[in-house]
């Protein structure tokens, strides 16, 4: 039988990210076998172009995480992947690395992984699909102290590197806690749905609830020191502090799409992605930004920003390269 908690994901208000918007039957489908012993995930000739949701740099390497557990890593700065051996086989949403070696995933049955090796295997840390929550994404402050947020208030977290997780309750609310970022430790921000947002000064270790300008769901978030924050979701929305989160700015995005994350380039520029192939681009440190749209319009989930501000996005449609010279002229370039 399937939860009941699941009458409770709508794809549009609810406060899930890419794939809980546009992949309700798959989240069934998970769901539903989530009883069963976990299995390793299959090699797949074309999971480079399979839906992808997060996506992380190492410095070295280039690491994305999506459907049926699938770990593709590149070492040419996302020109060529290869697929390498996942301990699972659910969706893994969210990857973070804590350096060129050591870093996290996320996803489906509280599923966590750890790699050590930069990415070239993985180990099963934490399980549980009894729970029938999923995580949605992780954050460590330092090699030994980290967390896991997801779905139902859901949250983990580790005092040991990772191999051990508990749960911990940050508010008496069950808002969907949807994408977490730091602006220097011990500062830390929570995206959640309904416009929730949450603020941390201990590293974590406490959460407060700051005014949040908008009531729909937080997918992204950014934190820029010493006090910049970002917040973007639903029907376009995006939204910037200066303060810390005491009161906000809307930005003008020309988009109703949905907004799905943020990353930074080394030059102070500042990416958005979002369904609909929507890219917003800022060049002026994030004041303001320019729409761009893909033709084929599929959802885009992440993107990561490489050396020379070359652009990696994940989504529905896989992986993508792009060259600065790509993002910066309309119409795009789809480079697969």
């Amino acid at each position: 039988m399937i939860s009941g908690n699941l009458l409770r994901i709508p794809c549009v208000e609810s406060g899930y990210r890419l794939w809980q918007c546009l992949l309700i039957g798959l989240c069934l489908i998970v769901f539903e076998h989530a009883d069963a012993e976990v299995a390793a995930s299959h090699p797949a000739r074309l999971s480079a172009q399979s839906l992808l949701l997060d996506v992380t740099f190492t410095g070295k390497r280039v690491i994305a995480v999506g459907q049926r557990g699938h770990i593709l890593v590149s070492d040419d700065l996302g020109l060529s992947w290869t697929q390498v051996q996942s301990p699972v086989n659910v969706l893994l949403s969210a990857v973070k690395m804590l350096d060129e070696d050591t870093g996290f995933a996320v996803g489906h049955d509280a599923v966590i992984l750890r790699t050590k090796d930069a990415g070239n295997s993985w180990q099963l840390m934490h399980y549980a699909p009894h729970e029938e929550r999923p995580l949605l994404d992780v954050w460590f402050t330092d090699s030994m102290q980290g967390f896991a947020i997801g779905s139902f208030g859901f949250f983990l977290s580790t005092e040991d590197g990772g191999e051990s997780w508990q749960p911990k309750t940050i508010s008496e609310d069950d808002y969907h806690l949807n994408a977490v970022a730091a602006d220097i430790n011990p500062i830390l921000y929570i995206g959640a749905e309904a416009g929730v947002a949450y603020r941390s000064d201990d590293a974590g270790k406490n959460f407060s609830e700051v005014d949040s300008p908008y009531s729909g769901s937080w997918f992204g978030v950014l934190a820029i020191p010493p006090d910049t924050v970002y917040l973007c979701g639903l029907r376009g929305g995006l939204y910037r502090s200066d303060d810390g989160g005491q009161s906000w700015r809307q930005i003008n995005t020309g988009t109703t799409a949905t907004l799905t994350g943020i990353a930074r380039f080394t030059n102070g520029g500042v990416v958005v992605t979002g369904l609909d192939g929507t890219l917003l681009i800022s060049f002026d440190g994030g004041q303001t930004f320019t729409l761009r749209q893909f033709p084929d319009r599929l959802g885009i989930s992440a993107a990561e920003v490489l050396p020379d501000n070359k652009l990696v996005l994940v989504g529905m449609f896989g992986v993508r390269y792009l060259e600065s010279s790509e993002w910066m002229t309309e119409p795009l370039q789809i480079q697969n």
